[in-house]
């Protein structure tokens, strides 16, 4: 049954459909080869319904509405102004004020896609123009857009906090320090590229700009303290967070600063619909073919024939990385979190593993793959965003990869990262 419904899916795949076709294929296959026939079709209803009812779901389409009012609002530009005013002067100080947008802009959004745009955009223009290579540039930009992925809100942890019954608030904070170390190693690439290209500097900023810069940058920096903050202090959950930030950025952008009008409201509305209705179609399809497939106890019977089970924790984690890793690099992360969650939990019960750091890990990789050849979700979006051919986007990936793989392997021999802050706060 397992080997019928991956080849029908793959097949799909191959043929160009939306992976919501073979998702909604795989799991009618399954359910009619496990009940002999369309008997049983309500129940793969049920788990469809069922798959979209946790209300932690309802923080996807908040943080994506979010997200939408700040891309097309003033923002990304203001924190990429304070971030340039302190270290804009420095030796590849404009290639780390890059990486570091993308970070603070990945706590405001937590999507990847959302922080190409709205950091890429502005930014690339000024690092080819300081002598920059293109490759290098794109890579960057497309790089540290992913820590969006780790830092919180991420839009990846939440489903699979859903799918594996996992707290998202522990999520959230576990995050933080992954997030952090990658910024931290390509911040120090970046300063080696510029000394080994002899990349000019900005000009250094006046105390007096600083000081103007964080005094604008102020209001966009309030959503990382709401998010964390709000959880860590018990006032709200993470799902409240995300309805708290949605009316923080409506009165920013439309109040504050006054860069959006309401002839605006439609188009941000529509465009959060339509991206929300395809997230939640994966989501509830989803579920019906993680419970379809564990209801043929199809998991145990892969993890066992390869040996999984018996390879102990740290065997479970790499498993789990390698598979993430390499799926994301030809699939959307959601559905690959969606697909492959409940294949490896019992692995990961069995092994005794902290389901927070199976979190982290996961949501590194998928972070990875969005970025790597041959059909990293990113890569797509830098090429449709700065209109660059693909093999121009990804001439400087490797790099960045590596140190990304370098990450994950950091985080398997050294949890604390991740764990060491949920510790200190949940515990």
């Amino acid at each position: 049954m397992a080997a019928i419904m991956f080849t029908v899916m793959l097949a799909l795949l191959l043929l160009g459909f939306p992976m919501m076709v073979p998702l909604i294929a795989g799991a009618t296959i399954g359910f009619m080869m496990t009940f002999g026939g369309f008997g049983q079709m309500e129940t793969l209803i049920q788990q469809l319904v069922a798959g979209i009812r946790p209300a932690s779901l309802i923080a996807v389409p908040m943080f994506i509405l979010a997200a939408d009012i700040m891309t097309r609002g003033h923002s990304a530009e203001r924190l990429i102004n304070m971030v340039m005013a302190f270290i804009g002067h420095i030796k590849g100080g404009l290639a780390v004020s890059t990486a570091a947008s993308c970070t603070l802009f990945g706590a405001v959004s937590g999507s990847t896609q959302a922080t190409v745009v709205a950091v890429g955009s502005p930014l690339r223009p000024r690092m080819l123009k300081a002598g920059y290579k293109d490759s290098f540039t794109l890579a960057l930009i497309i790089n540290s857009s992913d820590i969006a992925f780790l830092i919180p809100p991420s839009i990846g942890m939440i489903v699979y906090g859903v799918i594996s019954e996992t707290s998202i608030a522990e999520l959230f904070i576990a995050g933080i320090g992954p997030g952090l170390m990658i910024l931290l190693m390509f911040s120090i690439y970046c300063v080696v590229y510029a000394h080994i290209k002899n990349v000019p500097t900005e000009e250094k900023a006046s105390w007096r700009e600083r000081a103007r810069a964080v005094r604008e940058a102020l209001w966009p920096l309030g959503f990382p303290v709401i998010i964390v903050g709000g959880i860590y202090g018990g006032i709200f959950s993470p799902t409240e967070a995300a309805a708290v930030c949605v009316l923080y950025a409506f009165i920013l952008e439309f109040i504050v600063f006054r860069s959006l009008k309401s002839r605006d409201i439609w188009a941000i509305a529509k465009s959060t619909g339509l991206i929300t209705a395809v997230v939640f179609i994966l989501v509830g399809v989803g579920n019906s073919f993680s419970w379809i497939i564990s209801f043929a106890q199809i998991p145990d019977a892969v993890l066992g024939a390869v040996g999984i089970n018996e390879a102990g924790p740290v065997g479970v984690l790499i498993a789990i990385c390698v598979a993430f890793f390499i799926a994301c690099m030809f699939v959307d992360p959601i559905v690959v979190i969606l697909v492959l969650t409940p294949i490896f939990m019992p692995a990961v019960a069995a092994t005794g593993l902290d389901p927070v750091l199976v979190g982290i890990l996961i949501t590194l990789q998928v972070a990875i793959g969005s970025a790597t050849p041959p059909f990293g979700c990113d890569i797509f979006t830098a090429i449709a965003i700065f209109k660059r051919p693909y093999i121009e986007v990804i001439r400087g990936t490797p790099p960045f990869v590596f140190m990304l793989v370098l990450a994950a392997a950091l985080l398997i021999m050294f949890p604390q990262i991740a764990l060491g802050l949920r510790d200190l706060m949940f515990n």
